[in-house]
């Protein structure tokens, strides 16, 4: 893969420790709920245009709609990249978050953020190193 693959590959695992972060922080403090959201929305884009890369460079699989996360996600789990139907909550949950302009869903998903939606980008992680340990 080129160096923009690598460099998005690197970009998500510095989102993902960024993200992170969260776990050990009070939502109830100036900005952590803020910073949640915003590093959660940053990791998933970047998340799955990482999947969508190993999908088109190193699958070679060019029969899906490659500008839709929604599809992305699917083709991904077909091939093994992701196992958890999750995800599809994941990408509702962050469409919502983008127009969540009060912050009253945010505080809702604030544990599913930090509980269930960091584990597994961090096995998406695990699951998608090998492709890049490969270069």
């Amino acid at each position: 893969m080129e160096n923009k693959y690598i460099n998005r590959y690197h970009t998500f695992c510095k989102s993902l420790e960024n993200l992170k972060k969260s776990q050990t922080a009070d939502p109830h403090a100036d900005f952590v709920l803020e910073g949640t959201v915003l590093n959660f929305s940053l990791t998933f884009d970047i998340a799955w245009k990482v999947l969508k890369d190993i999908l088109v460079k190193k699958l070679e699989i060019l029969d899906f709609a490659i500008g839709s996360p929604r599809e992305t996600l699917q083709q991904a789990f077909t091939n093994g990249l992701i196992d958890d139907d999750r995800w599809m909550q994941m990408l509702k949950t962050r469409n919502y978050l983008a127009h969540d302009y009060d912050g009253t869903f945010a505080e809702k998903k604030f544990q599913d953020i930090i509980e269930i939606y960091c584990p597994l980008f961090e096995k998406m992680k695990q699951q998608v190193k090998k492709y890049y340990d490969e270069m």
